[in-house]
């Protein structure tokens, strides 16, 4: 089992940057393709960006190419979002998420823990 803990959120004005992390304890953090997902108030949680155990490959939903970037530091123990260029279509809570499958999968696959989750309000 792993535990998640989220940090990093805030408010921003749009244009703005903020960098997430999520730092994991418990079984071995290598054991697991990580990610992050994101729910925006009235709306369904949705798969923001994975990355494999290595931090070989990495994937990204459309809407955030360019302007998001996920990675990990596995002596840290530690994945990482890097945002960019937010926009307040971005606001929501941003939840990591860790899975014993693959970092591919994890865009259509639940995966096996979720941390809180952390605020990101973009203002316009």
């Amino acid at each position: 089992q792993v535990q998640l803990a989220e940090s990093g959120g805030g408010l921003v004005q749009a244009g703005g940057s903020l960098r997430l992390s999520c730092a994991a304890s418990g079984r071995t953090f290598t054991s697991y393709a990580m990610g992050w997902f994101r729910q925006a108030p009235g709306k369904e949680r949705e798969y923001v960006a994975a990355i494999s155990r290595n931090s070989g490959i990495t994937y990204y939903a459309d809407f955030v190419k360019g302007r998001f970037t996920i990675s990990r530091d596995n002596v840290k123990n530690t994945v990482y979002l890097q945002m960019n260029s937010l926009n307040p279509e971005d606001t929501a809570v941003y939840y990591c998420a860790a899975t014993l499958s693959t970092a591919q999968a994890m865009s259509f696959r639940p995966p096996n823990y979720w941390g809180q989750g952390t605020q990101v309000t973009v203002s316009s």
